[in-house]
């Protein structure tokens, strides 16, 4: 095995929530932090440490600066070596940050957009070192790749 990293694992609630549960044990052996937009999902750990932001999307921009300036602070602090996201806009700006950091930065689009990718997901391609879609309908050259699904 590879030496152990600082895995950030950033999603909303809801089914991004459950889809980053579903990949945990891909992450065994690694420090894992996760950040998420409820205090309720710690009960979902074993231990590891959880970061609360405020959740937001385009119909605010208060809110879009709100998450964007948490999820820096939660970056700068863990400073991860990996930043995985299943979405949405913190996972998103989790991206755009963690890049800034030298973090690789990992997307998995919302297995609930199956005819097109969410919006996030269109942006996110540009900050994502793997950008992923679990649907091979969407997977295109220049675009995001087909790797399975989590559900």
């Amino acid at each position: 095995m590879t030496d152990p990293k600082r895995i950030l694992c950033v999603a909303s609630g809801g089914g991004h929530w459950v889809q980053m549960m579903r990949l945990r044990p891909a992450f065994e052996g690694h420090e894992v932090r996760y950040a998420t937009v409820s205090q309720g999902y710690a009960s979902h750990l074993d231990g590891e440490r959880l970061y609360v932001v405020p959740d937001s999307n385009l119909s605010s921009k208060l809110g879009l600066i709100r998450t964007a300036l948490s999820v820096l602070w939660v970056v700068a602090r863990v400073r991860p070596d990996v930043v995985l996201s299943t979405g949405a806009a913190p996972g998103w700006f989790a991206l755009v940050f963690g890049r800034w950091f030298g973090a690789r930065t990992v997307w998995l689009d919302s297995i609930a957009n199956a005819t097109q990718l969410s919006k996030s997901g269109e942006k996110a391609g540009r900050f994502a070192d793997l950008w992923l879609t679990q649907w091979p309908e969407l997977a295109e050259d220049g675009g995001p790749e087909f790797a399975g699904s989590v559900l």
